[in-house]
């Protein structure tokens, strides 16, 4: 998969799950489990949104397989990956980030076949 792609798709799937706990905190909550720190919560999606920003600015760039690009989307992905392994592990957030787990996993497989062995 060609990296243009992978940003297109991670740029639109940051933008999309940072904006959620901004736009509906309630339904973000429901799904994900209660949480103490809102306003962190909502930080956290900005940053998302704006590295989502960020790739999907790249993809529509000759930057694409620049180095900095590859290091914010792999990056990106394996942090979240840690952290949603590490904190549901301990029961700290809810099974339902496993989900994302997997898709931060794909992220960083379409990024190493896309940018490393493509």
């Amino acid at each position: 998969m060609m990296s243009g792609t992978v940003l297109w798709l991670q740029g639109i799937y940051l933008v999309l799950t940072g904006l959620w706990p901004i736009i509906h905190y309630a339904s973000f909550e429901k799904v994900t489990g209660g949480k103490t720190d809102v306003w962190l919560v909502k930080t956290t999606g900005g940053v998302l949104t704006v590295t989502g920003c960020a790739l999907l600015a790249a993809a529509n760039s000759s930057y694409q397989a620049e180095l900095p690009v590859v290091v914010i989307g792999m990056g990106n992905a394996l942090a979240l990956l840690i952290a949603d392994a590490w904190y549901t592990a301990r029961r700290v957030i809810l099974p339902v980030y496993l989900a994302d787990a997997a898709m931060q996993f794909a992220w960083l497989l379409m990024w190493y076949i896309g940018f490393f062995v493509g």
